[in-house]
């Protein structure tokens, strides 16, 4: 192709040829900023910086590799315009800003390796945020992108050395974070055990019955709640939050829907209140399990709901 000038391209056919990179593009956002909204506006913004540029890439080969340079330095901007820092990670708590990503999304990218689990996951997104930003572009780059050392540091604007230097350290960093390598963090979907574990918590909470909810929390279970700060640790922890989910002073009834986002299976909740005739949106839990416990839920609120294709109401 020769060079998408003013000239060659006009609106709609520069906006067929950047489109199909757009998931890819929103996935790279996403782990450097944390948040399915904040990697919605950069991707608005890697568009509208590749259209005033739109004279500066050569060749149809180039052109994925110019997108992510765009999109990388637009995630950079973010991030120096919100004051975000590195953060402490204890938990997912520390990372307010930290939202799901539905699966509904992820499988309309155009290349599998940018939605691998391993890649996805809460705890890869989170322990990400740990990293500063240029660290957190290399890593992306080198060991989710898989591109070589030359290629990243012409990306990122630096020399060779110091990309692998940044490597090293983000590396070194992130594996502090992370919990242990499961064999299973390359599959692409959630498997007949998740499914099962997931279909216990669902039942559980519709009945009510905080003794089977807590049979499945592994003993050291971690439940936070992004924005919120909150952390609890461990069956001690989660143990009044059932009593006050399902004891006799609860806010009413629950029904729960199976759903997944972050390659994790994931139940939306529902709550009907006494004084209501509708099941009305209230929460999304994610969850971490082995195939039989559950290792950690991530709570966050029914914003979530539309991009899981998930209604606002049930029915009685």
């Amino acid at each position: 192709m020769s060079a998408p000038g003013a000239d060659v391209l006009d609106g709609a056919a520069f906006d067929r040829l950047v489109q199909r990179h757009r998931r890819e593009l929103h996935v790279h956002c996403y782990r450097m900023l944390a948040s399915y909204d904040d990697a919605e506006e950069a991707v608005q913004e890697v568009f509208t910086r590749a259209w005033r540029r739109r004279d500066s890439v050569e060749a149809d080969a180039a052109l994925r590799a110019w997108l992510y340079r765009i999109a990388t330095n637009v995630c950079l901007d973010q991030l120096r315009a919100r004051g975000r820092r590195p953060v402490d990670l204890r938990s997912f708590a520390e990372v307010a800003w930290l939202q799901p990503y539905p699966d509904v999304a992820l499988d309309d990218a155009a290349d599998e390796r940018v939605v691998e689990r391993e890649t996805i996951e809460l705890a890869f997104v989170a322990a990400l945020q740990s990293l500063p930003p240029r660290q957190r572009a290399v890593l992306i780059a080198r060991d989710v992108m898989g591109w070589p050392a030359a290629e990243t540091a012409e990306h990122l604007g630096t020399s060779v050395a110091a990309a692998n230097s940044a490597l090293q350290r983000a590396r070194g960093t992130l594996q502090r974070h992370l919990p242990e390598r499961r064999a299973d963090w390359g599959r692409p979907s959630i498997d007949a055990a998740e499914r099962g574990v997931l279909a216990r918590f669902i039942d559980a909470h519709e009945r009510c019955d905080a003794e089977s909810a807590l049979a499945i929390a592994a003993e050291d279970i971690r439940v936070t709640m992004p924005p919120a700060p909150m952390c609890f640790d461990g069956v001690a922890g989660l143990a009044p939050l059932l009593e006050r989910a399902f004891g006799p002073d609860r806010d009413g009834e629950w029904r729960l829907l199976p759903t997944s986002a972050n390659r994790m299976p994931a139940a939306a909740s529902y709550l009907r209140r006494p004084d209501d005739r509708l099941f009305r949106a209230f929460k999304l839990d994610v969850l971490r399990t082995d195939g039989a416990s559950i290792l950690e839920i991530t709570t966050f609120g029914p914003s979530r709901f539309p991009g899981l294709g998930l209604p606002d109401v049930l029915g009685p």
